[in-house]
């Protein structure tokens, strides 16, 4: 196949996903929801969304256009998550629009909504089915890329080490407010810490503050998101994290769905938002500098901010899980 119709075939495939009749959604999400109870729809819904977004064809051309795909067909081994639905499609997509076959372990976490993304794609084009491979045993691979934590990080290079990879460990996001925030603005940064529960990569977890912010503002603002708390495996955590701080005698905040604590470090737990007051920009420098291998997203408002208000959970192709170039990766391999 041709790059333009490998593209096009990831076109028709978000295609397919707009057009998904209700009732068929429906029952996607429920058996990604019986899989992982925090695969709710509207999380489901969310990763829909993002993956139809990415599937644009300008989007797909803009992000192809400055590569070379000249390169030998590989089978490139992928390790996927399961913290938030479809989380591991980008390498999916980036693989077979490379050219490459693609051998797929999955979360067992997230193996519904992937399976059903591939039955998909290969009724649309069926070129791809000799290039998609599941299995729990990954041999015989040219290449591999494998998302997981810190730990599981380390037993990957162990394991994986002699191979051309990517490999990927824990990451979060921060939001950086400066006062000027409108009230619209500060209910978008809801979705990016309550999105998905918190799970992912691209969840603000920590929100740096200016000096004397009321931190009112955040909870009056994020009132539309309390309905998180009837989620009972959320709640649960909520429980358990509300005890800790109790028990330590830790000052928070509660908002009765939420709690903020003021912290230096920069991961929060499900249910916690840390927070932290800064003097001025510089001194935000000087905190993230050290710490940017950590850091997905930096939200905020101002011109030149990469990603705005409401929009962690949407990224382009371009924007990549951990600032390493997936393409420039896979299409430069021996």
């Amino acid at each position: 196949m041709k790059i333009e119709e490998r593209i096009e075939a990831f076109h028709k495939l978000g295609i397919l996903l707009a057009e998904l009749p209700e009732n068929d959604f429906k029952s996607i999400a429920e058996r990604a929801r019986n899989e992982n109870p925090w695969f709710t729809e509207a999380s489901v819904r969310m990763a829909v969304r993002g993956v139809r977004i990415l599937l644009k064809p300008e989007a797909l051309h803009t992000w192809t256009a400055g590569y070379n795909f000249g390169m030998q067909p590989k089978k490139i081994a992928v390790v996927m998550a399961g913290n938030i639905p479809m989380v591991g499609f980008h390498d999916f997509l980036s693989i077979l629009i490379c050219g490459h076959s693609i051998l797929i372990k999955c979360s067992k976490k997230d193996s519904v909504l992937i399976h059903f993304l591939v039955d998909h794609l290969v009724k649309i084009e069926p070129r791809f089915k000799d290039r998609i491979e599941f299995s729990e045993l990954l041999k015989g691979f040219d290449a591999i890329i494998a998302t997981g934590s810190d730990n599981t990080s380390r037993y990957f290079e162990y394991y994986f080490g002699k191979y051309p990879n990517i490999i990927r460990k824990n990451r979060t996001s921060v939001a950086i407010l400066n006062g000027s925030e409108s009230n619209d603005e500060l209910e978008a940064l809801g979705k990016d810490v309550f999105s998905y529960f918190g799970l992912g990569c691209r969840n603000v977890s920590k929100v740096f503050l200016p000096q004397g912010y009321q931190l009112e503002k955040l909870f009056r603002n994020w009132e539309s998101y309390r309905d998180i708390i009837h989620h009972h495996k959320y709640c649960n955590n909520y429980d358990y994290q509300k005890s800790i701080l109790l028990v330590t005698r830790a000052p928070f905040l509660d908002s009765g769905y939420v709690m903020l604590e003021e912290q230096q470090k920069l991961v929060s737990p499900i249910a916690v938002v840390y927070y932290e007051f800064y003097q001025d920009r510089e001194a935000i420098e000087t905190i993230l500098r050290p710490i940017a291998d950590k850091i997905q997203c930096i939200v905020e408002n101002s011109d030149d901010a990469k990603v705005k208000f409401g929009e962690t959970q949407f990224p382009q192709p371009g924007d990549y899980a951990d600032q390493i170039d997936t393409l420039k990766f896979l299409t430069e391999l021996i």
